[in-house]
């Protein structure tokens, strides 16, 4: 594999990640960092050796590759610079807040032949992945990502900052039309969408029940998908699947109680357990060095920001 200069703009909690992934990859060479906070900038490069750039242009003629973590209004800007340049792009998810502007990257992306990755890194975990050669038929999907409310998240609410996760792994893993979407939700601590849930209808028959939260005072990360014969626990932070098969209960009524009783087989997949944001830009850079092909369709990768944007319409409606 060639080696592939990059850059990485916006090293804030996840632009830092990515510095420390790329930092110690061997297909890569870190050229250097920017952010608009030089204080910063200067503690994360000297922590990682790279070089500190004021200005995300000064990368322009030094890179092949680009990482963009930046706050979501700034995606489009930078991106579109970056990508006009015909330098490869990684963007942090959502790529943009605006579906036009999503699109137009893509379409700017194919007539300057280069990469366009949206950071969706959970692709990337390896539960997910075994999850995908499991599900054949699924009836109903349960998606619950919660944790406590961190200030640092100031330009999204919770349909763009995560659940846009279960949303792009949910619409992969059923593959039918959307037909309708039901939200409710609240604003906690902040102006924007603290806490949504959402139910989503699919052509084929499928519900999927998609819960985000920072409000919560418990991190939650798992996904479980009912089937006909097998029901499918994911933990995400774990990296674990356990199917459960020929389930059945039974109530016990005794003087004074009643107690439930359930059985099941339960078989525990493995799972290979790796980094699921070094197994990106892996890939990312094999398709930036490589000319490798991009793991998900520019249409898939629209439809899950589509989507999101749609739940985030209904909630602020239903305000």
């Amino acid at each position: 594999m060639a080696e592939c200069r990059i850059g990485v703009v916006g090293v804030g909690k996840m632009g830092e990640y990515h510095v420390g992934v790329l930092s110690d990859m061997r297909e890569a060479e870190l050229v250097g960092i920017v952010d608009s906070d030089q204080k910063r900038a200067k503690i994360v490069s000297e922590r990682y050796k790279t070089s500190n750039y004021k200005d995300y242009k000064e990368l322009f003629k030094k890179v092949d590759a680009v990482v963009v973590a930046v706050p979501t209004s700034m995606h489009y800007s930078i991106g579109k610079e970056f990508i006009e340049a015909g330098i490869h792009t990684l963007l942090e998810k959502p790529c943009t807040d605006d579906l036009r502007q999503a699109e137009e990257l893509f379409d700017i992306a194919a007539k300057k032949n280069v990469t366009l990755h949206i950071g969706h890194v959970e692709r990337f975990n390896g539960a997910v992945q075994e999850l995908f050669k499991i599900v054949k038929d699924p009836i109903y999907i349960e998606c619950r990502r919660m944790s406590p409310f961190s200030a640092r998240i100031k330009d999204d609410g919770v349909v763009l900052d995560i659940m846009i996760h279960d949303i792009d792994i949910v619409l992969n893993l059923v593959e039918s039309d959307v037909v309708n979407i039901n939200v409710i939700g609240n604003s906690v601590f902040s102006k924007r969408d603290d806490l949504v849930n959402a139910q989503i209808e699919f052509e084929n028959g499928c519900i999927a029940n998609l819960l985000a939260s920072r409000v919560s005072q418990n991190k939650v990360r798992t996904l479980e998908v009912t089937q006909k014969e097998s029901s499918i626990l994911l933990d995400y932070t774990e990296q674990e699947i356990f199917v459960h098969r020929q389930s059945s209960s039974e109530s016990q009524l005794s003087p004074g109680s009643l107690r439930y009783k359930q059985e099941s087989l339960v078989e525990r997949i493995f799972v290979h357990k790796d980094n699921p944001l070094k197994l990106e830009l892996k890939h990312f850079i094999d398709c930036a060095a490589n000319g490798s092909l991009r793991k998900l369709a520019v249409k898939k990768e629209l439809n899950s920001l589509n989507i999101a944007l749609q739940i985030l319409s209904h909630f602020k409606s239903g305000r």
